[in-house]
């Protein structure tokens, strides 16, 4: 058994990727996930560039099965790997835009296409789409929101959050459908350090940087050879590269799902102020938290922004019934609840939630 470029298992007896396998075979399209997809996604989200034979006896399947599963969830759009700048070569904006009358579509159209935008949802609350922007440092993220974005036909108003300090993002979430034994052989050792980075100190990245990044934001598991093909470097150079930035977190990989069909409908974000003192002590409790995707330290009025993913929306009522129980230095200020996400980091997703294209992030 062996892996292609593009880390796909060949069935050991044909040099024919799974694909071509099983569309010969006749297979149907996945419509939905089944608990071994969840399970997949659960091992790919704890470790996601691990090759196949370390995949699939972590789910229960064997390294081709779970390759071609994979396949097929990431062919109908289900699920899928991708790759962006970690804290420590970006500054993040979190972006609320009001828009003008009937002009909501068409601006959230035109922002999917911009690399810079990473995510953008449509929420209900006081404004109508929230945006997540990157850029190499503070003037950049300044001229992107400012003269970019502020200038854009059927932008009312907008205002900015500057990430400072992120506790949990997209890549430390799991769908939690791994048995312990399963996730125990997968686990890899994170390196010491502060929960995420600020905006103040980047390390700046090359020519050749931006083009690893590129590719591995397109497809996660893009294997070295294909990397170094692209490139110009040879595959073991571009092997210790990419392994130092993901040690580092210059480079965060992750998987990612259609979360309303694999049963998480509804997205709320919320802005809350705690004392200064109690607020990495705050923000890093409620990043453990299962419903918890994102959880920033943010400027403005309101100091702490955290996102949740939820079955439904009646546990918006025992979320913040927690909330008051466990975090008494936490008060909420504002919250929102995400209608649709158009595009969360570079993909374009369609109305039920399935990737539907990928827009390469850049500064």
């Amino acid at each position: 058994m062996q892996e292609n470029g593009r880390g796909l298992v060949l069935d050991p007896d044909s040099a024919e990727p799974l694909e071509a396998i099983e569309t010969a075979g006749g297979l149907g399209e996945i419509q939905s996930f089944e608990e071994t997809d969840l399970a997949l996604v659960d091992a790919l989200q704890t470790d996601p560039r691990a090759p196949w034979s370390r995949i699939g006896p972590a789910v229960g399947v064997d390294a081709t099965t779970a390759a071609r599963r994979w396949a097929r969830l990431e062919r109908a759009g289900l699920a899928w790997v991708t790759a962006y700048a970690g804290p420590a070569t970006a500054t993040v904006g979190y972006v609320e835009v009001t828009c003008r009358p009937r002009r909501l579509a068409e601006l959230s159209e035109r922002l999917t296409t911009l690399p810079w935008v990473a995510s953008v949802e449509h929420v209900v609350g006081d404004f109508d789409l929230f945006l997540t922007v990157v850029a190499p440092d503070l003037s950049a993220l300044g001229r992107r929101i400012g003269t970019d974005l502020g200038t854009l036909p059927g932008v009312r108003s907008t205002r900015t959050r500057l990430g400072v300090r992120i506790y949990q993002e997209g890549s430390g979430w799991k769908v939690r459908a791994l048995e312990p034994a399963g996730r125990a052989r997968l686990a890899v050792p994170r390196s010491a350090g502060s929960p995420g980075g600020g905006p103040f100190a980047h390390v700046p990245r090359g020519d050749v940087d931006h083009g690893l990044l590129e590719a591995l934001g397109a497809d996660g598991r893009v294997g070295w050879a294909e990397l170094a093909e692209r490139t110009g470097l040879s595959e073991s150079t571009v092997r210790r590269r990419i392994s130092r930035e993901l040690r580092d977190r210059d480079i965060l990989v992750r998987c990612d799902l259609a979360q309303q069909t694999a049963g998480w409908p509804g997205i709320a974000t919320y802005r809350a102020v705690v004392p200064h003192g109690e607020l990495d002590a705050t923000g890093g409790a409620l990043a453990r938290l299962p419903q918890v995707r994102l959880c920033a330290s943010v400027t403005g009025s309101c100091n702490l922004l955290f996102s949740v993913w939820l079955r439904d929306l009646d546990g918006i009522t025992a979320l913040e019934s927690l909330l008051d129980e466990r975090f008494p230095h936490l008060t909420v200020q504002d919250r929102t609840v995400t209608l649709r996400t158009a595009k969360r980091m570079g993909r374009l997703l369609g109305e039920d939630g399935r990737a539907v294209g990928h827009v390469a992030l850049g500064f």
